[in-house]
């Protein structure tokens, strides 16, 4: 597959196309209020931190997103947050508005066409978005990655999953194989990444499912349970994810 990547600064025409492009994320990962609030304003002000490719059609068969922030404000050094892929939203978007000076760059967002999936073009995008970082005199790319095959085993902590790998040395997850590949090394477990609350009827909506009981309930492409709470009819899925440093 012949495939150009550029900067979504250097194609603000295909900014459209990249939002409206098909995808497989489960219905449920739209409701994050995080994302719903922060993710379009935060990338759209950063479109030099996206890549975008196309195939040799001009067709877009994949994106990624990252945005810079500071790790020097106060209350932000030291380990990599536990509330990993919200934290980094609510960050850049502090600083954007503030006028911070960045310091740090983090992906955020990977997507791949499911016509083009298993292609290897995710790997290229973890690329770009690395050689497009060290090229803008950033000194590393964090990534607070969602690992593709954890949703096979919901119940399975992540601390236990991450760090599994196979007989190479490589992770046993593919897409944390993919980072690592890709020059990453697994740093820690973010266990509060994204936090997406609900009543039963959103719930419901969402996925079809009864919710009509207390406790964990599982989802198709869930990384965890969903914690459902039938007396205040509510339900709430705290995702798992994993901070992956890239050293440019």
């Amino acid at each position: 597959m012949n495939t150009h990547i550029t900067t979504l600064a250097e194609r603000p025409e295909l900014a459209d196309t990249v939002w409206n492009m098909p995808d497989s994320w489960p219905e449920f990962m739209d409701h994050d209020p995080v994302a719903w609030s922060l993710f379009g304003p935060v990338t759209a002000a950063h479109r030099e931190f996206a890549v975008v490719a196309t195939d040799e059609g001009g067709a877009v068969v994949g994106h990624g997103h990252s945005v810079p922030f500071s790790r020097a404000v106060g209350g932000r050094g030291g380990e990599l947050p536990d509330t990993g892929w919200d934290q980094v939203l609510m960050w850049a978007n502090s600083d954007l508005r503030k006028g911070v000076e960045p310091d740090t760059v983090s992906a955020v967002e990977i997507s791949v066409h499911p016509e083009h999936q298993g292609k290897g073009l995710s790997g290229l995008l973890v690329k770009a978005l690395r050689d497009n970082a060290r090229a803008k005199g950033f000194s590393e790319m964090l990534a607070p990655v969602r690992p593709s095959a954890k949703h096979l085993e919901p119940h399975t902590p992540m601390a236990e999953y991450a760090f599994r790998t196979r007989d190479d040395g490589l992770p046993a997850d593919p897409w944390l194989r993919v980072h690592v590949r890709a020059g990453g090394k697994i740093d820690k477990v973010a266990p509060a990444s994204m936090v997406i609350p609900g009543s039963l009827a959103q719930w419901r909506e969402w996925t079809g499912l009864a919710f009509d009981a207390d406790g964990p309930v599982e989802l198709p492409f869930a990384l965890s349970p969903v914690h459902c709470d039938t007396t205040q009819a509510c339900a709430v899925y705290v995702e798992p994810n994993v901070w992956v440093r890239h050293a440019l």
